[in-house]
């Protein structure tokens, strides 16, 4: 199984989220755990996945993302 986490982490505490499911996702056995940045994050990555844990700050109400 391949989760993919997709992330923006601007401040060290939505850091400190991701290194969190970093190490809860290794703790479970056959996931394999991919990370990427939200900018980086291409739409093959998404289709492979099973599984997917998206984290953003909100920012006045709205969720940081991309246009594609």
């Amino acid at each position: 199984m391949r989760v993919l986490v997709v992330h923006h982490t601007p401040s060290p505490a939505m850091q400190e989220l991701l290194e969190a499911a970093r190490r809860g996702v290794a703790e479970v056995e056959g996931v394999e755990l991919v990370v990427r940045p939200a900018l980086a994050c291409g739409a093959a990555e998404v289709l492979e996945a099973d599984g997917y844990l998206l984290g953003t700050p909100a920012n006045i109400g709205y969720m940081a993302s991309r246009r594609c």
